[in-house]
């Protein structure tokens, strides 16, 4: 599996998502994904289905340390009396002593970020979270948040896709030396209409998703999530290491951005975006 390298933790490059999967699906295709080579796999606490991957993730045979976890805190949990016992509660569901990745799911100015990140780093010190970060921070917050951590951060989790131009998000994260982790790469099933990425695709024999995922990883420190419910194209996702797209086909997927691309902005969550 090839890996993007970021203060310190090695992240594969391609993961598996888990949001909105369904119990009955998760038990197919995460077994499938695991079976594939999939080894990095991404959870959330709000996802409600930490107890699923940890059973899949314990009954595939695949030793926990070869499995990069990543779950995140989701923003109730934020309060001090609150957030190391949900950190716990996460190990339980997940059938593990650790995650490899611990964020903040989402800004919350509920509780001052000084002692969200000072939270985060006590879970390092505690030995239950190797490695930290942010999700759907913008270019303020994620300064804000480097400052006041003393552990190093190593990835800001963020919506990025075709329509969805983040070019100076993205810049700020890979300057600061974080890896940018990608989620919602086919916007929702939009990418797979697009005549522009359908040209690319036939050109290489490849898929409209593979083409995607290649046009994310392609770009400097960039970890791409993956999503499917069908089994059959788990190892569809992970073959994208094996061809390249030109620079005009990088450039031409770039054009498809548009100023009202976002697709995930919900309200008293979302932060001020940056254009």
């Amino acid at each position: 599996m090839h890996e993007v390298v970021a203060n310190g933790a090695r992240i594969p490059t391609i993961g598996f998502g888990t949001y909105g999967t369904e119990r009955a699906d998760m038990l197919q295709t995460l077994p499938a994904a695991l079976k594939a080579g999939f080894r990095h796999i991404d959870t959330a606490q709000i996802y409600r289905n930490e107890m699923d991957v940890g059973e899949c993730v314990a009954s595939s045979g695949v030793p926990r340390s070869e499995i990069f976890l990543t779950t995140k805190v989701w923003v109730a949990n934020y309060p001090a009396d609150r957030f190391a016992s949900s950190v716990d509660q996460s190990l339980r569901n997940l059938r593990t002593d650790y995650v490899d990745l611990l964020l903040l799911h989402w800004p919350h100015e509920g509780v001052p970020l000084a002692e969200q990140i000072g939270l985060l780093n006590q879970a390092v010190r505690s030995g239950k979270v190797r490695h930290i970060g942010v999700s759907n921070f913008n270019r303020r917050l994620l300064e804000q948040a480097i400052d006041l951590s003393a552990t190093p951060l190593v990835t800001n989790q963020f919506e990025y896709h075709p329509y969805l131009g983040q070019s100076l998000l993205a810049g700020a994260t890979r300057q600061a030396g974080l890896a940018v982790t990608a989620y919602c790469a086919m916007a929702i099933g939009r990418v797979l209409g697009d005549p522009m990425l359908a040209e690319i695709a036939a050109t290489h024999g490849r898929s409209i998703p593979q083409v995607v995922l290649r046009w994310l990883i392609q770009q400097d420190g960039v970890v791409a999530l993956s999503r499917t419910t069908n089994p059959s194209r788990v190892a569809e996702n992970l073959a994208v290491f094996d061809f390249e797209l030109g620079e005009d086909e990088m450039a031409a997927i770039q054009t498809l951005a548009e100023p009202d691309g976002r697709i995930v902005s919900p309200p008293g969550l979302a932060p001020a975006w940056d254009p």
